[in-house]
């Protein structure tokens, strides 16, 4: 039997309310024996070998924090790509500046992607509210001779320029004709996009690509302070390749965090047979491993992206009248989410507007009228838009919800002008209303959507303010101990996994975040910026590479 190692600290938090915190965690062979104090801890001292490990008595350890909706191949696509971003982003390697404006992102375009190379350009941060309307004839003045491929800030649609058209053949007479394919402007967006993919996939999907993005991944991963991520959707790009390389490059000792997988069941079944996936879903579990695994969850979807303004909106609508798109239509929605919810599965639902919202609460309500069910945990992943009506069935009906906080942080102010005005750009993601009625819910990243970044999120949710620093929606707001729980043990409650993470408690999963701060004891606007000194996973530190 391994001997026991017992950390100390200034402050455990356990996020258990009947033993919140301590000073001392003892673990064995992976696994939380207790959490007390030395004194408290001698039962088991007295009668075990172990030793003290001291490195932390000056730092805060928590449970290792949860994204239980972050996108590791999406990310592994993304992150190789040259980022031109409006907002700043952060990153283990460096940092992307902020780009603000028409001209500047053109230039800045220009200044990457006019070099001499017949290798395909990929940049990843366009947003059209920030950079003004971008297409095929504005790349061709820059690159007329180089692919270039503009993907969006919200992942759902791409822009070529007519090089990477012709490298890619999508000039064809049945592309053009797609609901979700403009050619004269160069877009392919939603639906569209799956197109676009199958014909990049061969370089996306490539080992020089795929291999950096997945290396950078685990570095993400680890710099927010995760001991598990949740990838909402594997099988974007294709099923096979995705697992490979994260078995490749993430199932060993070396990455000190857990994925748990939910596969996404538009993009595996492209027949439109939902029975002909469900068979092939039962299969996945059979491939776990124990840092990779599949469990009971599968993901359906609803409307459109959030960031490209595809999302379906109630009245009033948008301020310029367009409309949003759907993801599934909402009677194979309906038919996949009762396939899957009369097999017992854990249906998440992406709901980004408020009519994509009340479409799957119309459904999970004719579900529980048709095969009742308890602790169910059925979904609903982002909850862009939502009234405080939806809110209150969501309790009536069982429903959680896993939040993209950050929605509110980077979209409000401009939303609010250009796309569905104040009131509903300032009541985006209403995690206050969430706990009103006492509704469990995460906080997720959606990463790349967000910073993967669980104390950015937490500080989006306990402080609601926006990129000019205005605190928007204080109704909504949140307790720093909320949003902790939503980071952590609730985050768990989400994804089906609080029987072994997201508290500190005997039996569980040796797995914590180690802090510099004391996330309780520190002003909420500082909750953010509190220094990460790495992870404790499986009992084994991991500090952050400083350098």
């Amino acid at each position: 039997m391994a001997d026991i190692t017992v950390y100390t600290a200034r402050k455990i938090h356990t996020m258990e309310p009947s033993q919140p915190d301590g000073t001392a965690i003892a673990v064995r062979d992976g696994t939380i024996l207790e959490v007390g104090s030395l004194e408290s801890l001698k039962p088991w001292l007295d009668r075990y070998s172990h030793h003290v490990d001291t490195s932390f008595a000056d730092k805060i350890i928590l449970p290792g924090f949860i994204d239980p909706h972050l996108h590791p191949s999406m990310a592994s696509v993304i992150l190789p790509m040259q980022f031109i971003t409006a907002l700043e982003w952060k990153l283990p390697w460096g940092t992307s500046p902020a780009i603000g404006s028409r001209a500047a992102y053109l230039e800045s375009l220009a200044s990457f992607a006019s070099t001499p190379d017949d290798r395909p350009f990929f940049t990843w941060g366009y947003h059209r509210d920030w950079h003004g309307e971008i297409t095929r004839n504005d790349i061709d003045a820059i690159c007329p001779d180089r692919p270039v491929v503009i993907w969006h800030r919200s992942f759902h649609e791409v822009i070529m320029n007519s090089a990477a058209l012709a490298r890619f053949e999508l000039e064809t007479d049945a592309i053009s004709n797609h609901p979700q394919i403009d050619l004269e402007t160069g877009k392919f967006f939603e639906t569209g996009l799956r197109l676009a993919i199958a014909a990049l996939n061969p370089i996306l999907m490539s080992p020089e690509h795929f291999g950096l993005g997945m290396a950078r991944l685990k570095q993400v991963a680890h710099f927010g302070g995760h001991t598990l991520v949740g990838d909402m959707g594997i099988g974007i790009f294709n099923f096979d390749v995705e697992w490979q390389a994260a078995c490749a490059s993430l199932d060993n000792a070396d990455t000190p965090f857990r994925v748990h997988y939910t596969p996404n069941i538009l993009a595996l079944t492209p027949s439109g047979d939902f029975e002909e996936t469900r068979a092939y879903i039962e299969t996945l579990p059979s491939l776990n491993t124990d840092r990779l695994f599949f469990s009971d969850h599968v993901k359906l979807f609803t409307d459109g992206a959030f960031f490209s303004q595809l999302m379906m909106v109630g009245p009033p609508g948008y301020l310029d009248g367009h409309e949003g798109e759907w993801l599934m239509v909402p009677e194979n929605f309906e038919a996949a989410a009762r396939l899957f919810w009369h097999a017992g599965y854990k249906i998440h639902v992406h709901c980004t507007g408020d009519l994509g919202l009340e479409l799957a609460l119309d459904v999970l309500e004719r579900l529980q009228f048709e095969k009742p069910r308890v602790n169910h945990r059925f979904t609903i992943e982002h909850l862009g838009l939502s009234t405080p009506d939806q809110i209150r069935r969501m309790k009536d009906l069982g429903a959680l919800a896993s939040v993209n906080i950050y929605y509110l942080h980077e979209l409000s102010d401009i939303y609010a002008r250009e796309a569905i005005g104040t009131a509903r750009a300032h009541t985006m993601a209403r995690v206050g209303t969430l706990s009103r009625f006492s509704i469990p819910f995460a906080l997720h990243s959606d990463y790349t959507m967000a910073p993967a970044q669980p104390l950015n999120s937490a500080w989006v949710a306990v402080n609601r303010q926006n990129v000019t620093g205005a605190v928007v929606g204080p109704e909504e707001r949140i307790s720093i101990d909320q949003a902790l729980r939503a980071i952590t043990i609730d985050a768990a409650y989400v994804l089906g996994l609080e029987h072994e993470i997201g508290s500190l408690q005997p039996g569980k999963r040796a797995d914590f975040t180690v802090l510099e701060e004391d996330p309780y004891d520190v002003p909420p606007t500082h909750l953010r910026d509190i220094e990460i000194w790495g992870t404790v996973f499986g009992g084994v530190p991991a500090p952050l590479d400083k350098n």
